[in-house]
Parts: structure tokens; sequence; C-alpha cells
């Protein structure tokens, strides 16, 4: 067994199979809908999310794990391992990096190293996938999180809101940042800068959106490198599975996933949402 422990939050959005089978642990953040408090990926899935919003009037909130999870987490995993590797959604949008980081400082027994994606969703599943991948390897800790620093300069995704509302209102979107007036009215390509997530471009439509961000993942893919691609939904899967299949049919040495926006980004997002991310394969 390796050494060293990889640690995720649930917006990495990677399925139970996929962790089981790359020894990824995983530490759930929460949406709340009025009283009741559900632990995404664990006590409410997906689907279940997003009929739950249809039928209520009032958006559900979010919340970060409690530090005692991570805690308790960590003490779990120092049984077995030596060295813990966390990787969590943006510091720019949750405050779960800085928790992980005030467990980790409680913690003996074991070392642990968290990482600030400064991304989210499947995105933040390829560095996770990484470090699992580098672990079993034989990697040490430094080689690993050295690794993960360069797939952080090479990370592109860009996403559209179908209705921006949700963004604005979660606190998660400037209304300074966006243009005045004609809010609703436009299809913004948006993406994480600075570990928060602003516009990249003003697109009139969803269609020119999606195929702008076609246009920057061709402008990347044009070297022939291998990519590891990501379709992101938010309750979209025959556009999510049609964008892959052209994709895949596009760039044959690429591998391309579909994952989605589950219940914590999804209430900021809103349904509806699409995203493409990219990184390069091999970066060394």
């Amino acid at each position: 067994m390796s050494k060293i422990a990889v640690l995720t939050d649930s917006t990495s959005y990677l399925p139970k199979d996929i962790r089981q089978e790359h020894n990824i642990e995983m530490i759930p953040l929460n949406v709340v809908f009025g009283e009741e408090e559900y632990k995404e990926e664990l006590e409410i899935t997906t689907e279940q999310f997003y009929e739950e919003m249809k039928s209520k009037d009032m958006l559900p909130k979010t919340s970060q794990p409690s530090i005692g999870l991570f805690e308790e987490t960590y003490q779990r995993l120092a049984q077995d391992h030596d060295d813990i590797i966390v990787i969590t959604l943006s510091s720019g949008i949750s405050g779960t990096y800085q928790t992980a980081v005030s467990a980790a400082n409680m913690t003996e027994n074991i070392d642990v190293h968290v990482f600030d994606s400064e991304i989210s969703c499947m995105p933040q599943g390829f560095f996770a996938l990484a470090a699992s991948r580098m672990a079993g390897e034989g990697k040490s800790v430094h080689e690993i999180l050295a690794y993960l620093e360069l797939m952080k300069d090479n990370m592109r995704a860009y996403f559209m809101a179908d209705d921006l509302s949700h963004l604005h209102r979660g606190g998660r979107l400037n209304g300074a940042q966006l243009v005045v007036g004609s809010l609703l009215q436009i299809k913004p390509v948006l993406h994480f800068e600075n570990k928060v997530i602003v516009p990249f471009e003003k697109v009139r439509t969803a269609k020119r959106a999606l195929t702008r961000i076609k246009d920057l993942l061709d402008e990347d893919a044009a070297s022939g490198e291998p990519l590891d691609i990501t379709v992101i939904h938010a309750n979209r899967p025959e556009k999510a599975e049609e964008i892959a299949g052209e994709l895949r049919e596009k760039y044959p040495t690429a591998s391309v996933y579909v994952s989605y926006f589950g219940p914590v980004i999804g209430t900021h997002l809103g349904e509806g949402s699409l995203g493409v991310g990219w990184v390069k394969a091999n970066l060394v």
C-alpha cells in the first residue's frame, strides 16, 4: 500500500467506483434546503438535487465540511499512511481549503499537505487522479506536489451558466464585473481567474458560447499532445455526451470524460450549465 494517501473534497465529483479504483478518499461538502442538510455524494444524489431545486422557491445554501470531519479523516488515514495530500476546490469560492489547513495544523502523527486546486469539478478531480497515480508509482510527496503545480499552470476550464442569477445571488459572481443592465440577456463564457469565477468573454447566445469554448480547446489541442478533457453538465447528460462524442472524434489521442456539476456547485451555477475543461496528459 502506498504510504501517501490522496484526499479530495466532494466537489471534484469523482464517481465512487473511480475513487475506489484509485484509492482516493473523499470528504463531503453540504447542501442545505431549508432545515434539511445533506452531505453531497453521500446523502443526496445529483439527480435528486436537481429535482429538489425545481420544487423549491428558495435557492439552497451550501456549507463546507467541519474542521472536526477533516481531523477525524486525517487521524483515520494516519493509521496506514505517512503523508496525506489534500486537494480542495478553489479557496476563492469556499473556505474548505482554509479549514483543511487548520485541521492539518491540529493533527499529529501524519504530515498533511493541502493543495488549493484554484478550480473545481472534474478539473479538480484530474489533480486527485494524477496524485493517486504518482503515489502508486512510488513518487515522493515533493514530486507529486511539484507535478500538481505544473498541472495548475496548464489547466484550462471554461463554462457557461444557463441562468446567471444563481451565481449572482450566491455571491460567487460580482455584479460590478458583469454587463450593466443586460445581465440576464447574455451568455458570458466564465472561467476561474485568481481563484474566483469571472467572465472571460461576453457572448450573445449559448450556441456561440459553446463554439467559443471549443475554439479555445482547439488552440491548445493544435500541438497534437494528448489531453485529458472533461465535458461537465448540470442535468444535461444528452448534450454532454453529444459534445464528448464530437471531441473524441476530433481528438483521437485525447481521453474525454463526461462529468457533472453536483449539488454544491450546481447551487451556484444552476441547472442547464455546461463546461469543458482540459489539461495536457503528460507534462513531464
